[in-house]
């Protein structure tokens, strides 16, 4: 059984006896496999959702009112049993697709989601909020006031789907195949004082100021380029290729183990199916790193860091205090980043046509790019575009093109365990809660309406281009899976699959109201509502 103790004891014990840490210099570059002519701006990587970088809260000081966020279903895990906060186990089986050929009604995994992921805060010195040169790894000593919050940077396992534009323009790694990312988030911004990194440095590293070490699991640990932010080269750590990086069939049924070690964060990857394994663990010795923060001047200079895991425990305590999220440890459903269009300039990765589904299509508004035509793609012959579908909500992932039984169409359900913890990977989380980000991407600085101040006008189903709600939003659900135990999955009910669906799209529960540190305010906060939340007070679908 996938349950028992010996598999989770085989995906840690090969990551030991392999190493996993790289040397002195970078794993050898392969070519690159760009689509045609585009070129990357390292600075613009999360602007232009080359990269899924975490949602910060304070998006004007961070992008410049450019950037937008992510729209950002998420199930949320508490417990206070030491270790929770830096150690867990989930089970996962990948969705399977529809056939390619392009028909009325079909969608694919890519269309839905551009990664979901498994979050967790960790340590970083030289990140926001830039009040503390220290930071207890693995210890609930970090759970402070705001003013004195140690650095803090998000982590997030992102599994990329198969079939569309290839990394590290678009999301998927390969024609057929799944493949999984380490990437850590920090954010380079002293809210206290009111400064940001200096604009040369921003413009020479992966993110720009919410900088982003990045690397792909690897069959040996090694990293296939340099992950850090200042050395990354997407030619090399952005192109995933065999035999090097881990690819995952649709279908296959996934164990995910996530520790801390001596030198950072290890994630492991075991794949029952095909019985392979790929990790990574973000240390220096890797060529992860830290920025560090220089409000002034022209310099940019990168230190090299192990990134361990903040807290002992999770609970809504243990937060990232500059991410929109209220969350620690927590499963996310990235949507929102697909749109079709008829006309794709390739020239400037724009729509020149129309955006929409069949039966709804409009004039292109300036929420699509970037943009690639069906001849970029890997398999799945259709135009696209990555943009934030923000104001106007109407992209893919707001139809009924969720998994909902009819695999003639839809994909099927990604399904995922509750993770578990404890030194031995058996001790179930006490508690679950369902939590989503639209407020925060329904504000006026995306264009919308909601009042985070008040919560006046904030949904949780988000408007489209025409002011009404979207004609779908996707929530959980939990089953019972034929490899034994409850999972969860996201998407519509699923006749003979659904055990409960929690209501619905009314799960998101109200509107959480949460403290953050006021740019330049001296240590001040302002109470906004970025997310709608509901605590189930327990755990439905213990492993």
């Amino acid at each position: 059984m996938m349950r028992g103790r010996p598999w989770r004891w085989l995906v840690l014990s090969v990551a030991i006896a392999t190493g996993g840490v790289l040397g002195a210099t970078a794993a050898s570059a392969q070519p690159a496999a760009p689509a045609a002519g585009i070129s990357f701006a390292k600075s613009q990587a999360c602007i232009t959702e080359r990269v899924m970088c975490a949602d910060a809260q304070d998006k004007y000081h961070a992008y410049g009112g450019k950037y937008v966020g992510h729209d950002e279903p998420s199930v949320l895990y508490y417990s206070n049993v030491p270790g929770a906060g830096n150690r867990n186990f989930w089970q996962v089986t990948l969705p399977k697709d529809p056939p390619p050929r392009v028909i009325p009604g079909r969608s694919w995994s890519f269309e839905l989601t551009p990664a979901f992921w498994f979050g967790m805060a960790l340590c970083d010195t030289q990140s926001y909020p830039e009040v503390s040169n220290t930071c207890t790894p693995d210890s609930d000593s970090n759970i402070t006031p705001l003013a004195q919050h140690p650095g803090t940077a998000f982590m997030e396992l992102q599994f990329y789907p198969p079939g569309w534009v290839k990394q590290f323009n678009s999301q998927s790694c390969d024609a057929r195949d799944w493949c999984a990312a380490l990437t850590i988030d920090s954010l380079s911004q002293d809210p206290i004082n009111g400064t940001v990194l200096n604009r040369t440095c921003q413009g020479e590293i992966l993110g720009g100021e919410e900088y982003v070490n990045f690397a792909f699991l690897t069959h040996s640990g090694r990293p296939i380029g340099v992950p850090n932010p200042l050395q990354f080269d997407p030619a090399v750590g952005g192109n995933p290729v065999r035999p090097n990086v881990l690819f995952m069939r649709p279908g296959d049924h996934l164990s995910v183990a996530m520790r801390d070690t001596p030198h950072g964060l290890q994630t492991v990857v075991f794949d029952h199916s095909s019985g392979q394994v790929g990790f990574m663990t973000a240390s220096a010795a890797n060529g992860f790193g830290q920025i560090q923060f220089e409000p002034t001047g022209t310099s940019c200079t990168q230190i090299p860091y192990d990134f361990h895991p903040m807290y002992s425990t999770s609970s809504p305590a243990t937060r990232v205090p500059w991410t929109a999220h209220s969350y620690n440890i927590a499963f996310d459903e990235e949507i929102g980043h697909f749109d079709n269009c008829n006309n794709v300039d390739p020239n400037t990765l724009t729509c020149a046509g129309l955006e929409g589904a069949a039966g709804d299509q409009e004039p292109a508004d300036n929420d699509e790019f970037p943009c690639f035509p069906a001849a970029d793609s890997l398999r799945v012959q259709i135009n696209g575009c990555n943009g934030q579908n923000t104001p106007g909500f109407d992209g893919t992932s707001y139809l009924k093109d969720w998994p909902d039984g009819n695999t003639f169409l839809h994909p099927t359900a990604e399904l995922f365990s509750s993770p578990l913890t404890g030194p031995f990977f058996n001790t179930n989380y006490s508690t679950a809660a369902f939590e989503g980000d639209q407020p925060a991407i329904e504000a006026p600085q995306a264009g919308g309406k909601c009042n985070v101040v008040t919560g006046a006008n904030c949904t949780i189903v988000p408007p489209t281009d025409d002011g009404v709600p979207a004609t779908f939003y996707p929530f959980f659900s939990i089953t019972r899976s034929h490899f034994g135990g409850c999972r969860w999955f996201i998407g519509n009910v699923v006749p003979g699959q659904t055990a409960n669906d929690f209501g619905g799209v009314s799960q998101y529960g109200t509107l959480l109201f949460m403290p953050f540190l006021a740019f330049g305010g001296r240590g001040a906060t302002v109470t906004v509502t970025n997310d709608f939340q509901n605590n189930l007070g327990t755990n439905p679908c213990r492993a």
